[in-house]
């Protein structure tokens, strides 16, 4: 993502990143890369609600972004991430939310680094995010894509409960660079099933750059950007407390301009010009 760091904000996101290495359960290692190539069938609970959010890590190697801090740029490193990591990364920053209860955290493969699966606290809502490899910033739209049109599919086990991800979530989300500004995606997501998801692209200029692949999809943009932006997790989060109440799409696009204002420093009038709603 292309950002302009001020010299304090810079600092204090490199300062607050996590870097002590997590113990994560390996055990469940998947084996297969091809996320494409999944299509599960299995019936799954649908009285609870999943969101389901792919976080493409922020890497100054492998992405063409303005780089940040070498630390904070490493996309093989969830733990000291700008995305994930750091305390404005979806994994802090939802830990630290008094709405979200952390059930589960696990690594899978050298492509998806790290699977985080939330419980809110009030509503029936499952939380998903997975942190993508950097390098793999590729696989990462495209599986984002393919979900939004219902081509991959898949479920989870979370204690005792059988949830949808991918195409099975009610609102798929993508956070992290555009990657659309760097390369081009010959795949076709003309949607399979007649389904309309919800969905919020935090990334540079996502109206402009994924609105060409996700008409086909038939998916409902809830809020994405019309400009560069900053792709932190307190936009996400206080866009999924309104939408978690049920309220009007455009509560909840001005819940993710609002936290963006407070924590970009910029007015509530351009953060909304930044994040809109619809086509």
């Amino acid at each position: 993502m292309i950002k302009i760091y001020s010299i304090a904000a810079t600092l204090l996101l490199f300062i607050s990143c996590n870097s002590q290495p997590k113990n994560l359960d390996k055990s469940n290692k998947q084996h297969n890369n091809d996320t494409t190539a999944i299509v599960n069938h299995a019936q799954f609970d649908t009285a609870g609600k999943t969101i389901h959010v792919l976080v493409a890590l922020c890497d100054n190697k492998y992405q063409g972004i303005v780089p940040v801090p070498a630390k904070i740029g490493n996309g093989q490193d969830p733990d000291n991430n700008l995305y994930w990591g750091c305390a404005f990364g979806v994994r802090s920053y939802f830990k630290n939310s008094k709405s979200w209860t952390l059930l589960k955290h696990y690594y899978i493969d050298s492509i998806k680094l790290e699977r985080l699966i939330f419980k809110n606290k009030k509503e029936n809502f499952y939380l998903v995010a997975d942190a993508y490899n950097g390098k793999y910033i590729q696989q990462c739209t495209t599986d984002f894509l393919k979900s939004c049109s219902g081509q991959i599919k898949d479920t989870l086990n979370i204690n005792g409960t059988t949830i949808g991800v991918y195409g099975n979530a009610k609102l798929l989300s993508y956070i992290g660079h555009d990657g659309l500004m760097d390369f081009r995606l010959t795949e076709s997501f003309v949607n399979t099933d007649n389904k309309k998801r919800d969905v919020i692209i935090l990334a540079c200029i996502s109206k402009k750059y994924f609105s060409g692949h996700l008409t086909h999809t038939g998916a409902n943009p809830l809020v994405w950007s019309t400009g560069l932006m900053s792709p932190e997790a307190y936009t996400l989060h206080d866009a999924l407390e309104s939408y978690i109440n049920n309220e009007p799409v455009n509560n909840i696009r001005n819940s993710a301009a609002r936290a963006y204002s407070k924590y970009q420093h910029c007015s509530e009038k351009a953060a909304r010009n930044l994040l809109v709603t619809g086509w």
